[in-house]
């Protein structure tokens, strides 16, 4: 994806997630919240030619290359863009499958089961601290972990491969589930795209 970055459709429609995510909150989380990282990002690379050859991600896996001025806006737009889409990409309506093949192992070697697993990565997402994700990421040797960011950053920034995300910030799931950010998350595990998910996991490291 090249500067000038757009936003991206939404690989389903508003009323796809219902009644796990609503159409309202898809319509605000990616139409305003995702359109101005969007843009934010547009403006803060609008006098750097060097970073505007740069896809978005090869911006967030070499912040510190970049003048430092641009780093700041690059991790929190950047990481907005990035973060988001991934998000996005990661559900399905009720896809209600689970982890095959190689990711299945990987992470039963990682947690001992998928059951630990969304045990590990649903503590994770309701005990971030303010706004941020829980992330399922590789690393180099294709081992999995579960980790947390703050804000907008994102794994890519520390050389961790991203394979789904779960956003926590109170936008993503306020005016469906109010301050119950545990039942949003349980809502959510029955929507994860596990067929795209693999797929990450598939082209990891290579």
């Amino acid at each position: 994806m090249p500067y000038p970055f757009t936003l991206r459709p939404l690989p389903y429609s508003y009323e796809a997630l219902c009644p796990e995510i609503s159409d309202t909150t898809l319509h605000f989380h990616h139409d305003k919240h995702l359109q101005t990282y969007v843009d934010n990002l547009n403006k803060a690379l609008a006098d750097c030619a060097p970073c505007q050859r740069m896809t978005l991600e090869e911006l967030l896996q070499n912040l510190d290359a970049l003048p430092a001025d641009k780093r700041i806006p690059v991790r929190n737009n950047g990481g907005g863009v990035y973060n988001h889409y991934l998000y996005f990409d990661c559900m399905a309506p009720r896809s209600g499958s689970r982890p095959s093949g190689a990711l299945a192992r990987a992470m039963d070697t990682a947690f001992g089961s998928y059951e630990d697993w969304k045990t590990r990565m649903k503590a994770a997402a309701v005990g971030q601290f303010g706004s941020g994700y829980a992330w399922l990421v590789c690393d180099s040797s294709r081992c999995v972990s579960v980790v947390q960011t703050a804000n907008q950053d994102c794994p890519l920034s520390k050389g961790q491969y991203p394979l789904l995300c779960v956003d926590v910030w109170e936008h993503a799931y306020y005016l469906d589930y109010q301050n119950r950010r545990a039942d949003y998350v349980d809502a959510w595990f029955s929507l994860i795209n596990w067929p795209f998910v693999e797929s990450r996991y598939d082209g990891c490291c290579k």
